[in-house]
């Protein structure tokens, strides 16, 4: 654990940055990626409107899972009516995050257009659920609210309200510049603080954050309420130089960070497994004339192609 103050080295991206407040009582994470996220979201090429919930959803889901205990993968997933179907961010500890999103292009088009607020005119009626999976003898553990609020990151928040069980208080931000070459890069950043309700508690894995009171928290949750998403994004603002902007009065301490990276879990071994467990005949109707099977993952975009010997 690191004093704020004095901190003069170089702080990387693609990190979360678990930090504690000690005159409030309050501990939290400051999530920042850049290459990462700009590897997922460049890596599908998909519309702006798309890209930008999802980076949403990418940097919730490393915030969220950073404060739990577990050994496994943590998705966060939304399912809707509207245009944008289904989306569905990954994070595998130690670290690594990979996503995707299923829509109808032509009505993300059309929603855009619109200009109007609110995260409903993509998604429709909805709901925003999570899942831990700690392997094939570990039972899984999800929740799951409808998709109510304005933003992922309120829709996060009603969720923890909802629960009555653990209070939280949620920033996101994401960005698209257009650097050299004109190529597209993304970057994201979020910074959510929580603490477990003074009764009951979560089944299954463990929030770590402390108690704090009434009026603790309720100053914390302003002073979260005070980041922007340029802040968030911005990579010339380090997190600590960020933090002890937002909590300069209250004595902020920062933990060594976690770093993150964009892996994806597809393999040609692990699609072959699977086709083996398909009949014949409907591996037969999967073979294209060329007699190659063809099989592209929808997180990576990755194509394998496999010999049939048609």
């Amino acid at each position: 654990m690191h004093d704020l103050e004095g901190r003069l080295l170089a702080e990387p991206d693609d990190c979360v940055y678990p930090f504690q407040i000690d005159k409030i009582g309050v501990r939290g994470r400051l999530v920042r990626l850049g290459p990462a996220i700009n590897a997922v979201l460049s890596g599908q090429q998909y519309p702006d409107a798309v890209s930008y919930l999802l980076g949403e959803l990418i940097v919730l889901s490393v915030a969220l899972s950073s404060a739990l205990k577990f050994d496994g993968i943590f998705s966060l997933q939304i399912r809707g009516n509207g245009p944008i179907r289904a989306m569905v961010a990954d994070f595998q500890t130690p670290g690594s995050i990979r996503a995707y999103a299923s829509f109808d292009a032509g009505n993300v088009e059309k929603a855009a257009e619109l200009g109007v607020e609110g995260i409903d005119r993509f998604f429709g009626e909805g709901v925003l659920s999570w899942v831990v999976d700690q392997g094939a003898d570990t039972e899984r553990h999800q929740g799951i609210v409808a998709l109510e609020g304005n933003t992922l990151a309120e829709c996060t928040e009603n969720y923890f309200r909802r629960s009555e069980q653990l209070r939280a208080a949620v920033r996101v931000g994401v960005a698209r510049e257009i650097v050299r070459g004109g190529q597209v890069q993304w970057r994201a950043g979020a910074i959510m603080v929580q603490n477990l309700a003074s009764a009951g508690g979560l089944e299954g894995p463990k929030f770590v954050d402390q108690v704090a009171t009434d009026e603790d928290w309720q100053h914390a949750r302003a002073l979260v309420g005070t980041a922007t998403a340029s802040e968030l994004c911005d990579p010339l603002l380090q997190p600590s130089a960020f933090l002890r902007r937002l909590f300069h009065e209250d004595g902020a301490w920062v933990y060594d960070p976690t770093p993150i990276v964009a892996k994806c879990r597809c393999s040609r071994e692990r699609i072959e497994a699977v086709l083996k467990q398909f009949p014949p005949h409907e591996v037969e109707d999967m073979v294209l004339d060329s007699g190659q099977i063809e099989v592209r993952c929808e997180f990576c975009n990755q194509c394998y192609s496999f010999e049939t010997g048609k």
